[in-house]
């Protein structure tokens, strides 16, 4: 019975020695371990570090470790490596022996293995730790194979100063990664890890440089490098001190520093290009800067994948100037007119206007706002995809309430824009003129998937992990269009890309802010979308700061770098847009003179591939067929401004047999008019703006059923109305008669 107690208790100790060898080991040896945060190019190359939290150049663990390291570091360290499981007792008594005669420790006799255990664990060199590190380390041998030990040991080693590991010394000592080190680095890398806080490159050169040599000579003695390797490598120099990291996208290091520190980071980045349109970025803020513009930058994309290609968050980060360090790409800006190709497309695919339809562009108030061209004039009517071309505000304010803010808002986000947080009513009609804000990344982004959508050939395909899931512009015939419009935008170098084949073709579109703050120019192939946003990341304005003069010659640059279409595919040909398919359009005859789709009274047409959806489109509205003769006849306030531009308007036109010789141009009927007050508290005048068709008619104004006077030529009149309803009427001398009822608030 005693013995089969004691047979037990024996049993017992045994087992619970077994698993507490089993659960000695942690899962993660070095869980709590501080990393720096790398971030490299689409191939693993470096652009960029930042050093871990507790002060160390320590880069993530790496799973490999290469051929020249790995042959350097056993032979200095553990020969025998690939034959024990942890221990070396030869090595421990060999160097306990040379210890002792030397009266002091001279080699502590750990294996590799040991060593890993004891970056571990960090604890004093005692004999107790070198006994636990012995059983942890045979434990090690038993859960990971050589290369694993060895690629923990490459990752964890001190190379004196604050560089913790293999890859961070390369780069810090040789500014390479380790697997081009040569056998002469490789060797001096593999003998720091033995004392190096004695032997680095900083100090005890002379001690380094002998045991490195050393190395060299016992690895041509075993065979592993000739005589000629022999000597170059013992002839290469030092390192004299560590080397500055690549600095190849600044602001993208910081964002994955601050977003995901501790990280291996790999973009889609190709570094290549990366460093030509930083270079690009950095000469033109170079000129730039001598007019107070001191930030700049630049985004590419891959239309195909929608990947980041360079990124250029600010031009010449190295340069400590205020604003340096915000990066641009990813600062919501005011957009200017940048959305405006999103309308046109939009409205197309409705079916709401047809590519060159007829928009009004005469002055207005919209309760107080009241949007100017860039000109500051008025062309009374103009085509549609002239006025994208062009970048006419009022026009594109008109297509605004068309399509209505709250729509307009829903497609953007809808498009891709992560920034628009408030209502529809708090950004309003001035959502088209840059009333909200946007990224240079969001709107590249939106670009690109412009193209990619058009190119998609088969959206039943699109799924929720897809970019394009949700993505609301879709005809491809309103999208083709659209690029046609975008196409004509008037380059910044003044040459006409028509006459010179060899020019790339590019869809593009610029956008200014309120007060000169923001210059955009975003542009679209194909194949790539570029972005770029030059101004002040203080937000000061830059009198004459506009997005084709300062981020347009940008643009077309970087676009000079990216290479000719590669890809032959169905919706792109020899660098630009196919014309749509026959099923993605419908043809219809649409009048010459408006752009409307053709009414009977029209004469001149054309027969356009137009949007599917363009049937719900109306006919034109201004041709008229009177007395026999057919007459193009614009509504009074229209007429007013765009006969100026078209000189042969005014033979065309029918003199006293139109519906209306009148029409208010300001303000509207039923406007919101806030006015405010003067220092007296009196209330400032509204000026009134009349247009009729045959200006020497004498006009005669009455507000509220009293006369206030009369105009000829010049039909303008101001009046003083109090708070409250109003209604003014007018008469001309041949009795035809106009009214418009508006509402005065105070403005305060």
């Amino acid at each position: 019975m005693r013995k089969r107690t004691l047979s037990w208790i024996t049993g017992g100790i045994i087992a619970a020695l077994l698993i507490a060898y089993c659960l000695c080991l942690p899962g993660n040896l070095f869980k709590d371990t501080a990393y720096s945060t790398v971030v490299t190019d689409r191939n693993g190359e470096l652009l960029g570090a930042r050093i871990a939290s507790d002060g160390q150049w320590r880069f993530p663990p790496s799973d490999t470790v290469p051929q020249k390291f790995q042959t350097a570091l056993i032979e200095f360290e553990d020969r025998w490596f690939a034959f024990h499981h942890g221990v070396n007792p030869v090595a421990i008594v060999r160097a306990a022996v040379g210890n002792i005669r030397a009266g002091r420790v001279t080699s502590g006799g750990s294996p590799i293995t040991m060593q890993v255990i004891r970056m571990s664990r960090g604890k004093d060199r005692t004999i107790g730790q070198k006994l636990i590190e012995s059983i942890l380390a045979t434990r090690l041998e038993w859960r990971c194979d050589k290369k694993e030990i060895l690629a923990m040991y490459a990752s964890h080693a001190p190379f004196g100063g604050n560089v913790v590991g293999l890859e961070a010394a390369s780069w810090r000592y040789f500014g390479r990664p380790p697997e081009e080190l040569t056998w002469g680095e490789a060797a001096t890398l593999a003998v720091l890890p033995n004392s190096p806080a004695e032997i680095h490159p900083g100090k005890n050169r002379d001690r380094l440089l002998a045991k490195r040599n050393r190395l060299l000579k016992t690895l041509h003695e075993r065979g592993h490098i000739d005589s000629l390797d022999l000597d170059l490598a013992c002839d290469e120099p030092l390192p004299l001190k560590p080397v500055a990291l690549p600095q190849e996208a600044h602001h993208l290091t910081e964002y994955y520093w601050k977003t995901s520190p501790g990280r291996r980071i790999r973009t889609s980045i190709d570094v290549n290009l990366q460093r030509r349109v930083q270079s690009i970025a950095d000469q033109w803020n170079d000129e730039l800067t001598s007019i107070g513009v001191n930030d700049l930058a630049v985004v590419v994309k891959d239309v195909r994948t929608e990947e980041t290609l360079a990124y250029v968050g600010n031009a010449n980060p190295g340069r400590k100037r205020p604003g340096s360090e915000v990066d641009i790409i990813r600062s919501p800006r005011s957009t200017g007119s940048i959305l405006k190709p999103l309308l046109y497309c939009a409205l197309l695919q409705d079916g709401d206007i047809l590519p060159n339809t007829l928009l009004p562009d005469v002055p207005i108030n919209i309760n107080g706002f009241s949007p100017q061209n860039f000109n500051r004039q008025f062309n009374g009517a103009v085509p549609a995809s002239e006025a994208l071309a062009r970048s006419l505000n009022v026009p594109s304010v008109h297509m605004l309430r068309r399509f209505g803010v709250p729509k307009f808002l829903d497609l953007l986000r809808k498009c891709g824009m992560t920034t628009l947080h408030k209502s529809a009513s708090h950004y309003g009609l001035s959502l088209i003129l840059g009333g909200a804000e946007g990224t240079l990344g969001d709107v590249t982004a939106m670009y690109a998937r412009l193209s990619e959508s058009y190119q998609n050939t088969d959206t039943s395909r699109i799924g929720k992990g897809d970019r394009l899931h949700g993505f609301p512009l879709t005809d491809k015939s309103a999208l083709w269009w659209t690029f046609e419009a975008l196409k004509e935008v008037n380059r910044p170098d003044e040459i006409d890309w028509r006459l010179v084949t060899s020019v790339k073709k590019v869809a593009w579109k610029t956008g200014t802010s309120y007060g000169f703050r923001d210059a955009w120019a975003v542009g679209v192939t194909p194949d790539y979308a570029v972005g770029v946003w030059a101004g002040n990341a203080q937000g000061q304005g830059v009198p004459g700061l506009t997005g084709a003069r300062t981020a347009g010659p940008v643009m077309f640059d970087v676009f000079n770098l990216l290479p000719a279409n590669e890809y032959d595919r169905e919706y792109s040909r020899n660098g630009w847009f196919k014309e749509p398919d026959y099923g993605d359009y419908v043809l219809a005859e649409v009048c010459k003179e408006s752009g409307h789709l053709k009414s009977i009274s029209c004469g001149r047409v054309d027969t356009l591939a137009l949007p599917r959806k363009s049937v719900r489109s109306e006919p034109c509205p201004y041709h008229k067929v009177i007395d026999g003769e057919r007459y193009f006849v614009l509504p009074p306030s229209m007429e007013w401004y765009y006969r100026q531009h078209h000189p042969e308007y005014s033979y065309s036109l029918p003199k006293e047999k139109s519906d209306s010789q009148m029409e208010f141009i300001y303000p509207e009927n039923g406007a919101m008019i806030y006015i405010p007050r003067q220092l007296d508290g009196s209330i400032q005048g509204i000026t009134f703006n009349l247009a009729h068709r045959d200006p020497m008619k004498t006009v005669f104004w009455h507000i509220d059923n009293e006369y206030a006077g009369q105009t000829r030529i010049i039909h303008q009149m101001t009046l003083n109305p109090a708070i409250g309803r109003h209604n003014v009427t007018v008469v001309d001398e041949s009795g035809n008669t106009i009214s418009v009822g508006f509402t005065v608030c105070d403005g305060r």
